[in-house]
């Protein structure tokens, strides 16, 4: 069964005569927060700080002990630690969730791993291979894993192997290409994940994840159009733009349509910036400046008003 969601219920309630009292009664027992999950939500928190504190841990041991001990060492305990944790987290017996937490800290000491035999034998590879490396061999446990971490986790390294690529060996790719690929990965990604679980595939992508992944999306395309803006035109700024007002405008829709404010907030703000970088690129005097300023508090005024507009009409099912 679907489970419940604050949408749903609004829906219900445009089409229905269902009370109040219902309404919030129903909103406690599918929506809010109790305090079994509060207790939930604690107890895997801190043992996820637990692990994470675990792994810096083993970080900085190597890195205090790095010149006294043997290469075997280093790749032994790196290796053990990483069977050990894969094991764990293959046991039946413990909580669901602690298992994914055991296997996302094992996906971490690939990456000490990788990194300890690039300093041992001295590869020469560049940055960016070490993080494919790191990214291709944690592919299929993130699949497997499905834990919402760990798919954060594989995004960050995404995107930070494409980053170092374009730096060292992809040098004459232009700012604006740069974020134009990085852009389209991410939103990619973000419309995948979320046309998922729309459709009802057991995908874990909760809302936290996807407002990370609209927020690189949408960070991406602001900082290429406005260095578009402001240097000079390159050829891939106009496909930058055609893609990014699609995804503003689609982004837009999808947040009326669920009630989410976030999509929102973050696509006004980057409206806001560029267009105070077009005024600014019209002219950089103290007089537009006092403009830029105007329209800046103006927009962000207007902002502020239309969604506490939504977020009435919201809380009375309109």
């Amino acid at each position: 069964m679907t489970k419940i969601t604050r949408a749903y219920i609004h829906l219900i309630r445009q089409h229905s005569n269902w009370s109040k009292e219902g309404i919030d009664e129903r909103l406690k027992r599918d929506v809010y927060n109790d305090s079994d999950a509060w207790k939930s939500f604690l107890q895997i928190a801190l043992i996820t700080l637990g692990v994470g504190f675990a792994v810096a841990g083993v970080i900085f041991f190597f890195a205090y002990n790095w010149a006294d001990l043997n290469r075997f060492v280093k790749l032994g305990l790196i290796g053990s630690l990483i069977l050990i944790t894969a094991l764990l987290s293959l046991q039946q017996s413990l909580n669901a969730s602690l298992r994914k937490i055991l296997l996302t800290a094992s996906a971490m000491f690939i990456g000490a791993l990788f990194a300890v035999f690039g300093q041992i034998y001295q590869t020469g590879a560049n940055a960016y291979d070490f993080f494919m490396a790191w990214t291709m061999g944690i592919l299929i446990w993130v699949i497997v894993a499905n834990y919402a971490p760990l798919w954060l986790m594989f995004m960050v390294l995404v995107n930070t192997t494409l980053i170092l690529y374009t730096q060292q060996v992809a040098q004459d790719w232009s700012f604006v290409f740069v974020c134009t690929l990085l852009f389209l990965v991410n939103a990619f990604c973000l419309i995948a994940g979320t046309g998922l679980k729309e459709q009802g595939i057991k995908i874990d992508f909760p809302h936290w994840l996807s407002y990370v992944l609209a927020l690189a999306t949408i960070t991406y395309s602001t900082a290429g159009m406005a260095y578009g803006i402001f240097e000079r035109f390159e050829s891939s700024l106009p496909l930058l733009v055609v893609v990014a007002l699609l995804f503003y405008a689609a982004a837009m829709y999808f947040a009326h349509q669920e009630k989410q404010i976030f999509y929102i907030a973050t696509v006004s703000i980057s409206l806001i910036v560029l267009g105070s970088c077009l005024l600014m690129k019209i002219a950089e005097d103290e007089a537009m400046l006092f403009g830029v300023s105007l329209f800046i508090i103006a927009s962000i005024t207007a902002v502020i008003w239309y969604i506490s507009t939504l977020q009435k009409q919201w809380k009375h099912g309109k």
